[in-house]
């Protein structure tokens, strides 16, 4: 099985950070995978829940309940399993300067922003072609840019949905109160 995964992750880090190399697509990426990042998921979160009708405020809890469950998912297995990113180990692969000190499995960006997408989606159905083609993208960028595998970012991908899923699903009560404890009456 393992050795499934390798070829996985030869595969598309092959395709996507060598082949789909572009000088056009480094600016875009390097914008991209911003939208993963902890200062714009967390800045689209409190606009969510700071602003707007009780139904955006509520949105905007429930995709700070499934980002946060989402993170410490993330950072738990970071820690734990101590994968070193693909830069550090692969020789040919297109690199940018980026030099990060954590690890690599799984995907916090991909994480945040599937949590974030999915979230979105379930609440608000007719954004979901454009959510989760967002999404999509910031976990391509990760592997353009070199800082992760395919495979952190597939796990990304569902340690980002499933907490939004059970958030959605499971957590609801939990949501609205929540809110009412802050002030938002529906």
């Amino acid at each position: 099985m393992k050795e499934k995964f390798k070829k996985f992750d030869d595969y598309l880090i092959d395709l996507i950070n060598i082949r789909m190399h572009r000088r056009y697509l480094n600016t875009i990426m390097h914008r991209a995978t911003n939208l993963g990042g902890a200062v714009f998921s967390s800045a689209l979160v409190l606009v969510l829940i700071g602003i707007g009708s009780s139904h955006t405020k509520i949105l905007g809890i429930k995709c700070l309940v499934a980002l946060f469950i989402s993170q410490i998912i993330v950072h738990s297995l970071k820690r734990l399993l101590s994968r070193e990113r693909p830069y550090k180990i692969l020789e040919h692969l297109n690199t940018f300067g980026i030099n990060l000190k954590d690890y690599s499995f799984p995907s916090g960006h991909t994480a945040a922003s599937f949590s974030i997408a999915t979230t979105i989606s379930l609440t608000i159905p007719r954004l979901t072609i454009v959510v989760i083609t967002i999404a999509i993208i910031v976990g391509i960028s990760r592997i353009y840019l070199g800082v992760h595998y395919p495979t952190d970012v597939a796990a990304g991908i569902i340690f980002g949905t499933l907490p939004s899923l059970v958030v959605h699903f499971y957590l609801i009560e939990l949501i609205y109160k929540l809110g009412n404890i802050i002030g938002i009456k529906l």
